[in-house]
């Protein structure tokens, strides 16, 4: 009886703990393709209510565009491309590397006890692979930075503030050989 206690509170510290941090709500997706980013956030930090939630995006996501939140402001960080490119007929110079969105006041927050998503469109990269994207949440006091990495052969499950995840697969019709 005593294993099987231990197994079912190891079940529920787990189950917990993969419901406390910033997810994706959709996983996976096809490379090449329009991709909406709702990143979901089941708590504050602690009790301490979030304030704002800013989302690194990941090198070769192109076309980057927030959902805008009523009570809470937008900022956009642009960042120089190294190679300009051309796209539709135009040349872009320049790709969205940071998007921040911070509650206007504080009963704007979202309280630790509240569940929210925050959502932006983009386009994936065409080659196929995960894409991890750092996010960081400041709270009313305190900071979390869900930015982990899994080492090769390392489960994400054992980090502590994972990076949420997007395993981009082959664009449909392409065949994929490992």
């Amino acid at each position: 009886m005593t294993t099987h206690r231990t197994l079912l509170l190891l079940l529920a510290v787990a189950a917990s703990a993969a419901q406390a941090h910033v997810a994706l709500d959709d996983q996976v997706a096809r490379a090449g393709s329009s991709y909406r980013a709702t990143f979901q956030v089941g708590h504050g930090c602690g009790a301490a209510p979030t304030r704002q939630l800013s989302i690194a995006i990941p090198p070769g996501v192109a076309d980057a565009r927030p959902m805008p939140k009523p009570g809470w402001s937008l900022e956009i960080q642009r960042e120089k491309l190294a190679q300009p490119l051309v796209r539709d007929g135009r040349t872009v110079a320049d790709r969205v590397a940071r998007i921040t969105w911070t509650a206007k006041t504080a009963a704007d927050r979202l309280s630790g006890e509240q569940y929210d998503e925050f959502v932006l469109a983009a386009r994936l990269p065409a080659e196929p692979g995960t894409l991890y994207w750092p996010v960081s949440q400041a709270c009313e006091p305190g900071r979390i930075d869900w930015v982990e990495v899994p080492r090769a052969g390392q489960s994400p499950h054992e980090l502590k503030n994972p990076a949420p995840a997007l395993e981009v697969l082959p664009a449909a019709g392409e065949a994929h050989h490992h």
